[in-house]
């Protein structure tokens, strides 16, 4: 009797478990790599901006080191690659004002930059393979969907809240296909007072969607629409008036969790939580530790959930089986134990009312709209 083995495709599809979870949580260090394109001519003026920039980031808490290399091939093409102790720290340090001013004198001489970050699994040789006990590694590749998650947040003036959710909800959705590999899966809109949060989800280059949405007839004439409204000016016309704007509204996934359960039928819901001055990573740090336990509990209703955080702003995005109204209040909030919970009110800002019950009430975010992409 003869057997036939499955095709290592189908034998590596049914090896992958259902649950994904990635996180910046994990402590192992970080590796940061920045593909930087040069205006032909700028090399030296490019030298010396990165040295005046390597010397202050120096100084920034959990920096271990950087390099910079030039291309053999094309000296406008150029490498910056950097190590941190973990993700939290350089993440506080690239969403930050200080770098936002930090990086300036680089723009004038750049014409493209690419960010990648990386945790380091494994490495071998030389001194770092003596002390590699000391050095946090990642203990296990984790398993992806295939999904990425992006999200962008900007404030508009009070009083004009009705309009612009007017204006993002009647927008025309741009083709979902960008190129072979590269497709918008969803976007979701939310608002939280004069607050607006859009969540995209992408499958293949972040980047290159981005880019591709911007280029978008339908999405110009909605940017164009909300500008007089936002508290943040910001010229579309302007690259770098479009850069600054783009970069601070930037607000990155730092934890993702989908349980081994799924049901299409899942409501997606945004809760804002507004942290005090200085303790948004630890607030995203608490939900993500609670909502990575809650993905084994069968009782948690809470399906998908991504936690977005810049600063002090920090988003959940969950995807709630029956809906907000029935679920637990203080399971929905991600806060199943007593001592979380009495956490979680040490660092919410004071103008959130802390009682759990009535929190999820005030960090309930309005939906604008929420489109799925069709299958391409």
């Amino acid at each position: 009797m003869t057997t036939t083995s499955a095709p290592a495709s189908e034998r590596l599809t049914r090896q992958v478990p259902q649950r994904v979870s990635q996180s910046v949580f994990d402590g192992s260090r970080l590796r940061v790599v920045l593909l930087v394109d040069v205006h032909e001519g700028a090399q030296q003026q490019f030298l010396e901006a990165y040295e005046q920039l390597c010397n202050q980031v120096a100084s920034v808490p959990g920096h271990v080191s950087d390099q910079l290399c030039q291309s053999i091939e094309n000296p406008s093409q150029w490498l910056i690659t950097s190590e941190w102790e973990s993700a939290p720290p350089f993440l506080a340090w690239v969403n930050s004002e200080d770098h936002v001013r930090m990086v300036e004198p680089l723009h004038s001489c750049v014409r493209d930059t690419r960010s990648l970050r990386f945790h380091v699994v494994r490495e071998t040789g030389g001194p770092a393979e003596a002390t590699s006990a000391k050095r946090r590694l990642q203990a296990a590749p984790r398993i992806g969907d295939g999904v990425i998650r992006h999200a962008l947040t900007f404030t508009v003036k009070p009083g004009s809240e009705a309009a612009v959710a007017k204006i993002l909800a009647d927008y025309a959705s741009p083709a979902p296909r960008v190129d072979d590999t590269t497709r918008l899966c969803r976007t979701s809109l939310f608002m939280h007072g004069n607050r607006v949060v859009r969540a995209i989800e992408v499958r293949g280059d972040l980047l290159t969607a981005l880019r591709h949405v911007a280029r978008q007839p339908e999405v110009r004439a909605v940017e164009e629409a909300i500008n007089p409204h936002l508290e943040q000016d910001r010229d579309l016309d302007d690259p770098e008036s479009a850069r600054v704007f783009f970069t601070r509204a930037a607000l990155p996934a730092v934890h993702h969790v989908t349980a081994e359960q799924d049901d299409p039928q899942a409501e997606r819901h945004a809760l804002y939580y507004p942290a005090r001055p200085g303790l948004g990573m630890r607030l995203a740090e608490l939900l993500a530790r609670q909502d990575e336990a809650a993905a084994g509990s069968p009782y948690s209703p809470v399906l998908r959930s991504t936690i977005f955080q810049r600063g002090d702003v920090v988003v959940r995005l969950i995807d709630v089986l029956g809906g907000l109204e029935a679920a637990d209040p203080v399971l929905a909030l991600g806060l199943p134990d007593p001592g979380p919970a009495a956490e979680l009110t040490t660092l919410v800002d004071k103008a959130v009312d802390t009682d759990l019950n009535r929190l999820i009430g005030l960090a309930r975010m309005d939906l604008v709209t929420d489109r799925r992409s069709p299958e391409v």
